[in-house]
């Protein structure tokens, strides 16, 4: 099995290691809960999955191939079919006018744009994946892109894209995705992401930024039985 076809094991197995937090019995593995909910178990040990979460209401994600099922100790609360994309070439041109990086005093504008347009699971320490980039509009940050997930040196995944609907159809997440693949040009990342299977019209700007569908993906968030 490739790196790409279980990200969050191969990350929190890898380059992203610092972030673990496991069962007892090492067979099952969950990121720190400030940076998202992401888990994932050895092969053929999911029932270790419960042993992660501490509560009734705790919840953890899991990203497995397609035909994942989940062990009977648990509940699925959530769940939907992702297109797993991987840039091909070299990253596209962009614009750079009015992209900043973002810092830590911008963290409540980047949570705010996050709740609200649900870009993934976004945590009080999710911008410290990596760099983040944003546009404002006045103060604000009105649209935003990062990174989250390294499953092996010298790839890294696209993420935190979003966009105010004030501000939507100006080309502001085509561009920030082009800097946030420049920076890892630059440091000899190759890029990859996750949409939802059904987000045509997300899916559609990707290929047109050099991104070709790898995989197909089941996301599941999962809870006690």
């Amino acid at each position: 099995m490739l790196p790409l076809d279980r990200p969050a094991w191969s990350a929190l197995n890898g380059p992203q290691s610092a972030l673990a937090q496991w069962n007892s019995a090492k067979t099952a593995l969950r990121i720190d809960p400030g940076y998202g909910p992401f888990a994932a178990a050895a092969p053929g040990e999911d029932h270790a999955l419960a042993d992660l979460l501490t509560t009734d209401e705790d919840e953890i994600w899991v990203v497995e191939p397609e035909g994942f099922t989940p062990p009977p100790n648990l509940r699925v609360v959530k769940q939907g079919a992702l297109t797993q994309m991987v840039a091909q070439g070299a990253p596209p041109a962009f614009d750079p006018e009015g992209i900043e990086v973002l810092g830590e005093s911008d963290v409540p504008d980047m949570t705010a744009l996050a709740l609200a347009n649900q870009p993934g699971p976004w945590g009080a320490k999710t911008h410290l994946y990596g760099t983040f980039y944003g546009i404002r509009h006045k103060t604000s940050v009105i649209a935003m892109a990062g990174e989250r997930m390294r499953p092996q040196e010298g790839l890294a995944e696209v993420s935190g894209v979003c966009t105010d609907p004030a501000f939507r159809g100006k080309r502001y997440a085509a561009r920030l995705i082009g800097r946030v693949m420049a920076g890892f040009a630059a440091r000899g990342d190759a890029a990859f992401l996750h949409s939802w299977a059904d987000n045509a019209g997300a899916i559609a700007l990707y290929e047109q930024l050099g991104f070709r569908q790898r995989a197909r993906l089941v996301a599941m968030a999962l809870r006690r039985g």
